[in-house]
C-alpha cells in the first residue's frame, strides 16, 4: 500500500498541494450556475434567470449530502493506518451515494411542483424552473457521487484529480451551454443539459479513479 503523503508530508508542502487544488475546484463548481446564469440572461430572459436561482436549492441539498458521506470517517481510518477500515468506510460511502441520489431524484420528480412552490417560484415562473430543475434532477446522482469522491479521492492523497474531475465537467458545461441556447436555440432546456453532461462527464472520471486509489484497496 503507498503510504500518503498527508502522513508525512510538511504541513507547508500539503496547504500548497491540497489547498489550492480544493480552492480551484470549489470555484469551478460554481461555475456551473454562475455560467448558466449569463447564457440563459443574454438567450432567455430575466424569467430564465429566476428560473436557475429558484432550482438552486436542489443543488445545495445535493451537496450537503455529498459532504455528509464523503468527507470524515475514511481520513481518520487512514490517519490511523487501518486500511481495511477505510476501504470498508469508503465502499459503503459510495453505494449510500448511489442509492440516496436515486433516491432523491425520484423524490424531486414526484414532489417536483410542490418543492419549486416552497422554493419560490412565482407564476411566471414556474414553467422555466419546471423545465430546468426537471432536467438537472437527472444529473443529481452523477453530482452526489461525484462531489462524495472527490473528497474521497483528495483523501486519498490526489487532490489534483480531485481538482480534474469538477474542472472537466464545468468546461464541458461552459462550451455546451452557448452552442445549446443559440445555435439549436433549445432556451432553458439547453442549459440545463448542458449542465447535466458536464455534471456525467466529472462522473465518469470520478468513477475511474475507484480502479486507482493509492491508499485504499476495496
Amino acid at each position: 500500500m503507498t503510504e500518503n503523503p498527508l502522513g508525512y508530508e510538511k504541513i507547508s508542502k500539503l496547504l500548497k498541494n491540497f489547498a489550492i487544488p480544493s480552492i480551484l475546484a470549489a470555484l469551478v463548481g460554481s461555475l456551473y450556475n454562475i455560467v448558466d446564469q449569463v447564457f440563459i440572461g443574454q438567450g432567455v430572459g430575466y424569467l430564465g434567470n429566476a428560473a436557475t436561482n429558484v432550482s438552486y436549492p436542489f443543488s445545495t441539498i445535493c451537496l450537503a449530502i455529498s459532504l455528509l458521506i464523503g468527507i470524515g470517517r475514511v481520513s481518520l481510518y487512514l490517519g490511523n493506518k487501518d486500511a481495511r477500515s477505510a476501504a470498508k468506510t469508503a465502499g459503503n460511502g459510495i453505494v449510500l451515494m448511489v442509492i440516496l441520489g436515486l433516491a432523491y431524484l425520484v423524490i424531486g420528480e414526484l414532489l417536483l411542483t410542490q418543492l419549486l412552490i416552497v422554493f419560490g417560484a412565482t407564476t411566471e415562473v414556474f414553467p422555466y424552473a419546471q423545465q430546468y430543475a426537471g432536467i438537472t434532477l437527472i444529473g443529481i446522482p452523477f453530482l452526489i457521487v461525484t462531489n462524495g469522491m472527490s473528497n474521497l479521492i483528495r483523501a486519498d492523497g490526489s487532490p489534483k484529480y480531485s481538482m480534474t474531475c469538477m474542472i472537466a465537467g464545468a468546461i464541458v458545461n461552459t462550451i455546451l451551454d452557448p452552442i445549446f441556447i443559440f445555435v439549436f436555440h433549445w432556451g432553458i432546456l439547453g442549459a440545463a443539459l448542458a449542465t447535466v453532461l458536464g455534471q456525467i462527464i466529472s462522473f465518469v472520471l470520478a468513477i475511474r479513479y475507484l480502479w486507482h486509489f493509492k491508499t485504499i484497496h476495496f
